[in-house]
């Protein structure tokens, strides 16, 4: 019997999620992905074209594919500066149109995913055209995922609360796959442009709630400036469970290797971010959900979930070495 594991969210940290898991035979993948991106190729796409954003679909389809060679490279090629084209990536193109050929954005990813050997379903997480939006502490509004993600308000300021402009009913497939979930993964990625889009999805919390899925949450290894100043473990669990519920997540999986310092430096110079750190384990005694602390950190260059890491903690969770 196949174990059913679904990913939720978006961005680089779903895609080392998918990228480690996929080798293992014995899963069933769907990856629920964010479509409120504004930025970039895919924000001129979105308003070009009028479809869903592909930016984050792109990139659970390249971390399913079981294609490793030039044709990954191929979807992933973004043209350089000088060029009407600049910007883009190819993947981004195809999805547009195989959207515009086939008359749907689900089955332009279907037949995309058929194009690149995609082990596993990539669904987003709503079909309806949406804005994110965030209210600071200070009770000022910011729409638009890009706005939020590279911040031209005074990003000191605490966010509040999170929003979605436009609807966003959950894609029907989402509910079906999270309601017949073994386990479901929340995170990591940016908490409130990555993750929460997906957990403001309308139907989002009650699905969680009646699946029976063991419900784990990857805390991010290093904090974001403007989204998640100084928060700590505890922080980025009271923000999930506001929009999933109190009493849902199981567990949360922190990263407990150390980090180089020069690299920690550089992070914090060049980016004002720090690592996310669990100051005193007796803060959580009574907490619903079980800390698990483990090495899950790749530091070659960038500070990043390690893929093979995290899929053999996952492979303990599934084979009950965890409990």
């Amino acid at each position: 019997m196949k174990v059913n594991i679904t990913t939720i969210g978006g961005g680089t940290g779903t895609f080392n999620v998918l990228y480690g898991l996929k080798r293992n035979k014995d899963y069933n993948l769907a990856a629920i992905v964010s479509v409120s991106d504004s930025g970039g190729s895919t924000g001129e796409i979105r308003d070009q074209f009028g479809i869903l954003p592909p930016g984050d679909i792109r990139r659970a389809i390249v971390a399913l594919s079981e294609d490793t060679g030039i044709v990954r490279k191929l979807f992933e090629y973004r043209f350089k500066a000088g060029n009407r084209m600049s910007g883009h990536t190819i993947g981004n193109l195809l999805l547009t149109a195989l959207t515009d050929i086939t008359g749907s954005f689900e089955k332009g990813i279907q037949e995309l995913s058929l194009m690149f050997d995609v082990r596993g379903k990539v669904i987003p997480v709503t079909l309806d055209d949406t804005q994110l939006g965030i209210t600071l502490e200070d009770g000022t509004q910011i729409i638009g995922e890009t706005n939020i993600d590279i911040p031209k308000h005074d990003a000191n300021k605490g966010i509040r609360d999170a929003f979605l402009v436009g609807g966003g009913q959950l894609n029907p497939r989402a509910r079906e796959v999270l309601v017949n979930s073994d386990y479901i993964l929340i995170g990591p990625g940016d908490l409130y442009t990555s993750i929460v889009p997906n957990l403001l999805s309308e139907g989002m919390k009650e699905a969680i709630q009646e699946s029976r899925a063991k419900i784990i949450y990857i805390c991010n290894i290093m904090t974001k400036y403007g989204e998640t100043n100084n928060f700590q473990v505890e922080d980025f669990v009271n923000v999930v469970e506001k929009y999933i519920g109190k009493n849902e997540i199981d567990y949360v999986l922190v990263n407990n290797a150390p980090i180089r310092e020069e690299l920690v430096l550089k992070y914090k110079q060049e980016e004002n971010k720090q690592p996310v750190r669990i100051t005193d384990i007796s803060l959580f005694s009574n907490a619903p959900y079980k800390i698990i602390e483990r090495d899950v950190v790749n530091e070659a260059d960038y500070i990043r979930h390690d893929p093979e890491k995290l899929a053999g903690v996952i492979a303990d969770f599934v084979e009950g070495w965890i409990k």
